[in-house]
C-alpha cells in the first residue's frame, strides 16, 4: 500500500511540474486571504459565550476549536512552504477565547499578505512529509483552504442552530 501511495504522490508530482498553473500564485494567495477573511467574519459572529462553548452534536468540536485548528493549519503551511520543513502543530498551544483567536488570525493573515511571495513557486512541485502523510506542497496548500472551508461549515450550522445568520458564503 505504501508503495503505490509513493507511486502516486511521485505521478501528481510530475503532473504538477509538467502542467501549466491553472492560478498563479499571486491568485491563490488572493483566494486564501479570501477565504481566510469569510473565516474570520463567522468567528466574529459568534457570541462570545458560545464560541468556545456551543457545539450542534457532541462529540464534534466547537467552533472555537476549529477555528485553533484552522489557524494552526495555515500557519504550518505558511512556514512549510517557505522553509520545507512541515512540523506539527503544538495543538494544545490554540487560543482560547474570542479575542485571542482574531487576535491570532488577523496577525497570521498579515504575515501570510506579506511572506508569502517570498515563496519560492519551485517548492509547490516538492513532496514534503506533513503530520498526515507525505505529499506535494501545492496539494497541502490546497488542503489548508479546504480544510478551512469544510469547517466554516460547520460554523454555519452552528452559527443557524443559535438563531444567527450567518455571513455570506460568496463575499470573500
Amino acid at each position: 500500500m505504501h508503495v503505490k501511495v509513493d507511486a502516486e504522490v511521485k505521478e501528481m508530482t510530475k503532473l504538477a511540474v509538467a502542467s501549466a498553473p491553472v492560478m498563479t500564485t499571486e491568485g491563490f494567495l488572493q483566494h486564501w486571504l479570501g477565504h481566510r477573511a469569510l473565516t474570520r467574519r463567522v468567528i466574529a459572529a459568534f457570541p462570545e459565550d458560545q464560541l468556545f462553548t456551543f457545539t450542534a452534536a457532541p462529540p464534534m468540536r466547537t467552533f472555537g476549536e476549529l477555528g485553533g485548528e484552522l489557524h494552526f493549519v495555515s500557519e504550518m503551511t505558511l512556514v512549510g512552504l517557505l522553509t520545507g520543513e512541515w512540523p506539527e502543530p503544538d495543538w494544545s498551544a490554540a487560543p482560547k477565547d474570542k479575542a485571542s483567536l482574531l487576535e491570532a488570525w488577523d496577525a497570521l493573515s498579515a504575515r501570510i499578505e506579506q511572506d508569502f511571495a517570498k515563496v519560492d513557486p519551485a517548492v509547490f512541485g516538492t513532496v514534503s512529509s506533513l503530520p498526515w502523510g507525505q505529499m506535494p506542497a501545492w496539494v497541502a496548500a490546497i488542503y489548508a483552504v479546504d480544510n478551512e472551508i469544510h469547517h466554516r461549515g460547520q460554523g454555519y450550522v452552528y452559527l443557524r442552530s443559535l438563531g444567527i445568520e450567518p455571513p455570506a458564503f460568496y463575499e470573500r
